[in-house]
């Protein structure tokens, strides 16, 4: 499933900041990443969700290239109207292989 900006206890992190938010949804991913025994380097796809594309995507591209280092996966950023929930800026899907 996506993942989004909450904490291992499930508390939302960094209401109103789009790094913030990015980071923890990363670090979620990694750890989902993890759960499985595998790295970013396994990563096929991509999906990411912004709610305000116009403002966040130079931003998200940069943090995105960072993330996956020398790894291409595909990718595709989608602009959409809300989330999950209301302060929520970003939500990361992934398809990673297993081998």
């Amino acid at each position: 499933s996506g993942q989004f900006s909450h904490d291992i206890d499930g508390n939302f992190i960094g209401e109103g900041d789009f790094e913030t938010q990015t980071r923890q949804t990363l670090e979620n991913l990694d750890r989902v990443l993890d759960g499985f025994g595998v790295t970013r380097s396994n990563i096929a796809e991509m999906e990411i969700f912004l709610t305000n594309p116009k403002e966040h995507f130079e931003q998200c591209v940069v943090m995105f290239k960072e993330y996956v280092g020398d790894h291409r996966p595909a990718g595709t950023l989608i602009g959409v109207s809300g989330l999950a929930f209301p302060h929520q800026l970003i939500e990361i899907r992934a398809v990673a292989h297993t081998n």
